[in-house]
């Protein structure tokens, strides 16, 4: 295999410049456990949209979003991130009520409202969960380094693996974000560089659109009902999604974090097109495109008919959305196992932080070298994420989202949501085979079982006069402390 010198140097020096990100925000703005894990409660707007936005476009927004334009889905594709976009929106009445909570994870939260049993459980469900997403990212990062390199996979996947230990582990929350930023901007930019000179080097868009069906120009392609059906997919992923709660976490208000995730919806909605253009034209070219198919058509058309220059931006925005996603999801991991297993069942009293952040980090590196073995395996990507997604999200939905918006929620409500809507998805991912099944997605029906039960539950025990379960909310009392302490770390 031919190596792609000029792309790998880009994407070496993308690589250097994460692990320079991460010793430099280790060194000189981790001061306490909050820093590490919720970026001290300081980020600003920009920064927080664009981690959100970083955090939704991974592997399979970019190439995953071409292999779709290049088969049966057409110009539709697009709506697989556009509908994320969509999300964005309701999920902003949500935003400030998640940064209002002032938690750390979505199980603090649900432990508030619903108990301990509630919190282990969405915690268990997550931390399964998120361990199967870092190690689908790790493998795509991994293949695209492959790719470029004509190493073998095995060490590629080892490389992947490693720059995201180490500039996660060094960094926290902060390196994340900016990294996040980084990496949106390059995904953003190169893809937007890419596309133009693709199509115009291929005889411009009226060319490639002559070769097509008019059936594969078409927006709704698709069709209406799965359009929607991956509109509250997303919606219900975001809410209970706790790469997405940590982000709202870090604003440095309420407002921020409303603002932040209207914006991420546009950043989305402008990066949806690119990838859904280039897969169209890798389907028109195919007969000069050798060896050419779904899961390669966005490489592959670029460096047939781009630079290599262009070529190494765009290999480099694909490890950037992979990457950005693993990263999230290794944190997230690490910070629930501390501080919702760990701190809750194997200590007792005040921990230091210096002892905490050490604990986060090394279960930062020991995670992340499981995620990397799991990815040795080979195991289909698509099966890791559609599990993973169904099995994290559909149970603590109702007893995190509702929880915070429902302030006579009873105590059992939110355990029985979590029961019945993990069983609801697992059954419908089964009998789907994790697609749509009756026009509808496993974390939806899965979600719209543990929102019934849980609304079901409050009646019944309203009827019975049970009183509510506490606040999700901490007291002003409360807020002030945290606040004080946070500053008198500063």
């Amino acid at each position: 295999m031919q190596v792609q010198v000029l792309p790998l140097i880009i994407v070496f020096a993308y690589l250097i410049g994460m692990l320079v990100v991460g010793f430099v925000v280790g060194k000189l703005k981790i001061k306490n456990s909050q820093d590490y894990m919720v970026a001290g409660r300081r980020m600003g707007l920009f920064m927080v949209a664009f981690s959100l936005s970083a955090n939704n476009i991974g592997g399979g927004s970019t190439v995953g979003l071409a292999n779709k334009a290049f088969g049966n889905w057409g110009m539709s594709a697009i709506w697989y991130v556009l509908a994320a976009s969509v999300a964005m929106i309701p999920l902003a009445y949500f935003a400030p009520k998640i940064r209002k909570t002032m938690a750390v994870t979505i199980p603090e939260v649900v432990e508030r409202r619903f108990g301990k049993w509630s919190s282990t459980f969405t915690a268990v469900l997550n931390i399964l969960a998120l361990f199967c997403l870092t190690s689908s990212q790790i493998a795509a990062s991994g293949s695209v380094i492959s790719v470029l390199t004509g190493i073998p996979l095995n060490v590629c996947l080892l490389i992947a693996g490693l720059v995201v230990i180490l500039y996660t582990t060094m960094g926290g929350m902060i390196a994340d974000q900016i990294s996040d930023l980084i990496q949106f901007l390059i995904i953003l930019v190169g893809l937007a560089i890419a596309t133009p000179i693709v199509i115009s080097k291929a005889g411009g868009w009226a060319a490639i659109s002559a070769k097509l069906p008019a059936s594969q120009l078409s927006f709704t392609k698709i069709g209406w009902l799965v359009i929607f059906g991956y509109i509250f997919n997303y919606f219900c992923t975001f809410l209970s999604g706790p790469e997405m709660i940590s982000r709202f976490e870090s604003a440095k208000d309420e407002k921020t974090a409303q603002r932040a995730s209207l914006l991420s919806g546009v950043l989305m909605a402008a990066m949806a097109i690119f990838p859904t253009l280039l897969g169209l034209a890798a389907l028109a070219l195919k007969d000069q495109l050798p060896g050419v198919q779904g899961s390669n058509a966005l490489m592959t058309v670029t460096s047939k008919y781009a630079p290599g220059f262009i070529t190494g931006l765009v290999s480099a925005a694909i490890i950037s959305a992979t990457m950005s996603s693993a990263d999230s999801n290794l944190l997230c991991m690490s910070t629930m196992l501390i501080n919702d297993i760990w701190r809750k069942y194997f200590v007792k009293g005040d921990i230091p932080d210096k002892k905490v952040i050490f604990m986060t980090r090394a279960c930062n590196v020991l995670f992340c070298a499981i995620a990397m073995c799991i990815s040795l395996f080979g195991v289909n990507i698509i099966t890791m994420n559609t599990f993973a997604f169904a099995i994290r999200c559909a149970g603590p939905f109702a007893a995190y989202g509702l929880g915070m918006v429902v302030p006579k929620a009873t105590k059992a409500s939110g355990g029985a949501s979590i029961i019945t809507g993990t069983i609801a998805v697992v059954v419908w991912q089964i009998i789907g085979k994790g697609d749509f099944f009756l026009g509808i997605l496993p974390v939806v029906f899965g979600c719209a079982i543990g929102t019934i039960t849980f609304f079901v539950v409050n009646w019944i025990q309203w009827k019975q006069g049970v009183e509510p379960a506490p606040s999700a909310f901490l007291s002003d009392e409360q807020v002030a402390q945290i606040e004080q302490s946070e500053k008198a770390v500063d």
